[in-house]
């Protein structure tokens, strides 16, 4: 019995162990399956994260294609609308110094460079220097190829790339198309006086691609920004080296701020405080003095970290006036320094570095009237300009870069010294006044702006925006298409004809005013004097003299404006100068004077000009 009894406790044992087998398999099936629905549900959850994530992809992408497209189609239609503006506003009419721009480039097609070291073209002896042969020989080819309309459509299309350059510079500053365009319009009309047949024009074009490419730079750090900036004088020294110091004035607001920014981090005072403090310290013998000493300097690394602190704050929350410390600004001015040594290959030798000096030191720049300092109540359009900035600046919550501030103010006060930098306000000032206008709309409107923006990015808007813009420009553009290539009001065509067929070039010496020299000089006639206003200053064809500190020579642009004005004798000053005929305007102070003078027979005139012979030669 006892053996069938553990037997069956035996049975009921393999059966129990059978049975938790049995349960604990259903279990880990169970538990597979559970797992399984949760990988399942996991990969779905996966799946639909994937998905999720895969469609923001597409959605952001699509997004950007959009605005990619909205992006070049608002440029295309901004060139456009510049490129009409510009050539809508270009000249048609030669200006002065285009005649003898082309007369130079036309004797250094045929002689070379080398050659012109005494000038041609005025029957006084006198050294040459070229300022601009490069754009002279330019010009000429030109000229020659396509005549007075190639010259015309050159002026527009430099226009044109002035334009287009002025809203690439502004677009990069305020990141907002539609002021850009604005204002690129705004300063391409206050250009207008300054676009003609000129080497400054191409000049311009350059100035405004060193401000962009100074800030990209300053950006990326890249060395191709940095060729740029060392290719760039090398062409302003062969194509207008008169203005070749200017190129570096560009980079003096970068430097300028960087160099600030730099002394405010030294604390200088506080740190010249502790260095008396610390050498008070060694010198003093007394304890409780040396103890003093080392509690102030304590002190004073207090105040420095709280200046730091202070600084910091405001630096990323300033009240009106934003700086930013870049040491990239330190290889700018490696690049600046290189760039210098850039003036010394052009055949002018040193005239990249002096020319401009000179003419400052001359008399001609309180003569002629692009040099004469700027009244506001004859320059509307630049008091407007001024008054905006005011506006911006001082009742609006806007802040300005320090380096914009110092690129404004250095560029209003030069202004207002001379007229002729109105054009560099323009070029220059007009980017940064985007830059406030854009600063100002982000804060107040952006909505309206972006409204228009997307109008004029759909197909609709972009055709409307174009077409008023053509109609509006076209009728600017019938006037000048209606006027001549050259004004007879103005220069002695008829004058000029009736000189080459009646009188001997080379046995004469003609008087002639300033401003029209240089028509003469294009016919072929030797003159007086032409707008090359430099040439005929002591500065340029005389001698330095060390004891009086000034050049020594014939100041033959003084003698021609005083001869003019009947300021002197003009019977002593033609006798001086062996002047054999006159050819004046018709009307002028002068011509009434010899009309009545028995010593000056009259030989020709056209109601616009008259020829005089001196019979007391």
């Amino acid at each position: 019995m006892k053996e069938e009894n553990n037997n069956l406790d035996n049975s009921r044992l393999e059966n129990n162990k059978v049975r938790d087998i049995d349960n604990n398999e259903v279990k880990d099936i169970d538990n597979n399956s559970k797992l399984e629905k949760d990988d399942l549900k996991n990969n779905e959850s996966n799946k639909n994260d994937t998905t999720k994530e895969l469609q923001e992809i597409k959605v952001e992408n699509t997004k950007k294609k959009i605005f990619n497209k909205q992006n070049v189609i608002f440029h295309i239609v901004a060139i456009l609308c510049i490129a009409f503006f510009c050539i809508a506003i270009s000249p048609k009419t030669l200006q002065n110094d285009t005649f003898y721009t082309i007369t130079i480039g036309e004797y250094i097609y045929n002689n070379g460079i080398l050659d012109l070291t005494q000038d041609m073209y005025s029957w006084h002896e006198l050294p040459y220097t070229y300022p601009h042969w490069l754009y002279d020989l330019g010009m000429f080819l030109i000229y020659n190829s396509f005549g007075q309309a190639g010259i015309y459509v050159s002026t527009m299309i430099f226009s044109t790339i002035l334009g287009i350059s002025i809203y690439a510079l502004s677009n990069k500053k305020s990141k907002n198309k539609v002021v850009s365009l604005l204002i690129t319009i705004g300063a391409m009309y206050i250009l207008k006086g300054f676009l003609a047949a000129r080497a400054q024009l191409i000049t311009f074009i350059l100035f405004v691609w060193t401000v962009f490419i100074i800030e990209k730079f300053l950006e990326t750090k890249k060395k191709r920004y940095a060729i740029l900036l060392l290719i760039i004088p090398l062409l302003i020294a062969n194509l207008h080296c008169a203005v070749f110091p200017f190129y570096f004035v560009l980079f003096l607001p970068y430097i300028g701020e960087y160099f600030l920014i730099v002394l405010e981090d030294w604390d200088l005072d506080l740190r010249l405080f502790s260095r008396i403090l610390k050498i008070k310290r060694k010198l003093s013998r007394k304890q409780d003095k040396k103890e003093k000493c080392e509690n102030k300097i304590e002190k004073i690394k207090i105040a420095i970290s709280e200046r730091k602190r202070k600084r910091e704050i405001l630096r990323k929350k300033p009240y009106k006036i934003i700086v930013t410390k870049n040491h990239v600004v330190l290889l700018l001015i490696s690049v600046m320094a290189i760039a210098v040594l850039t003036g010394f290959l052009n055949p002018a030798g040193d005239g990249a570095y002096t020319y401009l000096y000179k003419i400052m030191k001359g008399n001609t720049t309180g003569s002629i009237n692009e040099h004469l300092p700027l009244t506001l109540v004859e320059n509307t359009e630049f008091l407007i300009a001024i008054v905006i900035f005011l506006l911006v600046l001082i009742f609006t919550d806007t802040k300005i870069k320090l380096s914009d501030l110092f690129m404004l103010a250095g560029i209003t006060y030069l202004a207002f010294k001379t007229r002729r930098q109105v054009s560099m306000f323009a070029l220059f000032c007009g980017p940064i006044l985007a830059s406030l206008i854009a600063t100002m709309i982000e804060k107040y409107d952006k909505e309206t702006f972006q409204k228009i923006e997307k109008f004029v990015c759909s197909w609709f808007g972009a055709v409307v925006v174009v077409c008023l813009c053509f109609i509006s420009c076209t009728r600017i553009l019938k006037p000048t298409l209606h006027s001549d290539y050259i004004d007879e009001g103005s220069y002695p065509t008829k004058a000029s004809d009736w000189i080459l067929s009646n009188l001997d070039l080379k046995n004469i010496k003609l008087y002639n005013e300033y401003n029209y020299g240089s028509y003469l000089l294009f016919r072929g006639i030797p003159v007086f004097i032409d707008s090359r206003c430099d040439l005929y200053t002591p500065e340029f064809n005389g001698v330095y003299d060390k004891k009086d500190k000034k050049y020594k020579g014939r100041d033959i642009f003084s003698d021609a404006l005083n001869i003019a004005g009947v300021a002197v004798s003009y019977n002593e000053k033609f006798s001086e100068y062996g002047v054999t005929h006159i050819i004046l305007e018709s009307g002028s102070k002068l011509t009434m004077i010899l009309e009545n003078d028995d010593n000056y027979k009259s030989l020709y005139y056209d109601g616009n000009f008259e020829i005089f012979e001196r019979l007391d030669k």
